[in-house]
């Protein structure tokens, strides 16, 4: 990094008529060489979820430590081999089935960051218990114009497919605010897209603003030209590679958006962005995840790929078959393929972000060596839906917290809590309990 005599506050956005975009991290906001020791990297955290298990064999490697082999669901991965830690022995109590009976599907994605056991109601007396992205979001977001976001994969509704006794609530998102406060989880891309970079305003309004086919970079050039005579060479590329990505989400949301029918009359309160196909659409949700690290419009994001009880069938990667459906394999070593090709494709999605933070400047680093990264799944063997052993990947540098290249594996049933615990105290939140833990895990 240069360091400058020129003082650009971090927090410096580009303004125009309906639209706000902060700044990556930039040489002009560090003013002196003195004031570079004080300037901390920012640390980001991720939890990303994919339903309905995994048949573990294909996930956990089985050499311990270092030089572990890329499994056939981790084999997206290969190319992020010293990046990622693989972690096995994590188990939810929160999750389990005792004398409850049926609704585990709802137990082990609701609790998967909390640990706690979601009240068994289909009212309105939800309660669950304070997830870790929210404990972090207070702390390490409390600076970020938005503390947490949370988005999803999945349409926003549920028609049929909720367990036996449970809100339908408790699978639309993991995230909690506080026991009785959800987080909702949003999948569309063109509201995203305003929460990050536009400053809203009425539904009419956002709707006229879409048919114009105009850019929000064209609502603040005069501000952006402005800035730019300001900066260094090194900046300028910095800013350039920033808001070139900004108006590649834009452009896949406005194709998105043309697909749909023009003739309609009705202005949606939310305008649609969703593209048809799911490989497109996860990657712009992903993209828009990469994006509001990268301007630190946050700091903690919540990503579910899907809902528990998932049916959604992948033929464009070769499986016509719903995933719920394959996840219940009984041995059978066809849908037990299926299975994992459905799971690394998620890895290969998660994969793909990584990548790009990794290539991403921030600060002395990149965006992956100052964040981590959990992924995984609320149930372990989607066979017997036990919440043991549960398929876990942290990836990142967690701002020199946390080092890359190995498998973990931890006594059986050792709190999947002791993760919570041990990831809030590497990003500088102090917390010694969270439901069932019993301390920091050793070694990670």
């Amino acid at each position: 990094m240069f360091i400058t005599k020129m003082a650009l506050p971090r927090r410096t956005f580009l303004r125009g008529l309906g639209a706000t975009l902060a700044l990556p991290l930039l040489d002009a906001m560090i003013p002196s060489l003195t004031a570079q020791s004080a300037v901390k990297p920012v640390p980001r955290l991720g939890f990303f979820y994919v339903p309905n298990g995994t048949y573990l064999p294909n996930f956990h490697p089985q050499i311990v430590g270092k030089g572990f082999e890329m499994t056939p669901v981790l084999k997206p991965l290969e190319a992020l081999r010293d990046h990622i830690v693989v972690v096995s022995g994590m188990a939810n109590k929160g999750a389990e089935t005792m004398s409850e009976g049926g609704g585990v599907h709802t137990r082990c994605g609701s609790s998967w960051l909390s640990g706690v056991r979601p009240k068994k109601t289909e009212g309105a007396d939800i309660e669950c218990g304070t997830s870790i992205d929210q404990m972090a979001a207070a702390v390490i977001g409390k600076d970020s114009p938005l503390n947490s976001l949370q988005l999803a994969l999945d349409y926003d509704f549920v028609v049929g497919s909720c367990e036996n006794g449970y809100s339908c609530v408790y699978q639309r998102t993991f995230s909690w605010k506080t026991p009785t406060t959800p987080m909702p989880m949003e999948g569309n891309p063109r509201a995203v897209f305003e929460r990050l970079f536009g400053e809203g305003g009425t539904a009419a309004e956002r709707f006229a603003r879409m048919r114009q086919d105009r850019s929000v970079l064209d609502l603040a050039l005069q501000d952006m030209a402005r800035l730019t005579r300001r900066l260094g060479v090194r900046d300028r590329l910095a800013v350039d590679e920033y808001l070139t990505a900004v108006r590649d989400v834009e452009q896949r949301i406005q194709r998105a958006e043309n697909r749909t029918d023009a003739s309609t009359v009705a202005v949606p309160e939310e305008p649609i962005g969703v593209p048809d196909a799911f490989d497109d659409h996860a990657k712009l949700m992903l993209d828009l995840t990469l994006l509001s690290y990268q301007a630190d419009v946050t700091r903690v994001v919540a990503f579910q790929f899907s809902r528990e009880l998932s049916g959604r069938a992948y033929p464009w990667i070769g499986v016509p078959d719903g995933h719920h459906g394959v996840s219940h394999h009984q041995m059978d070593p066809e849908k037990i393929a299926k299975a994992s090709k459905i799971n690394a494709y998620h890895v290969s999605l998660f994969a793909r972000l990584l990548e790009k933070m990794r290539n991403t400047p921030d600060g002395d680093g990149t965006l992956l060596d100052h964040s981590i990264m959990m992924y995984g799944a609320g149930m372990g063997d989607s066979d017997h839906h036990t919440p043991v052993n549960m398929p876990t990947i942290l990836a990142g540098g967690g701002c020199g917290t946390l080092e890359g290249g190995r498998h973990l594996q931890y006594a059986e049933n050792t709190p999947m809590m002791n993760l919570g615990v041990t990831l809030l105290g590497k990003v500088g939140v102090p917390v010694t309990q969270i439901a069932d833990s019993t301390g920091r895990l050793a070694d990670l």
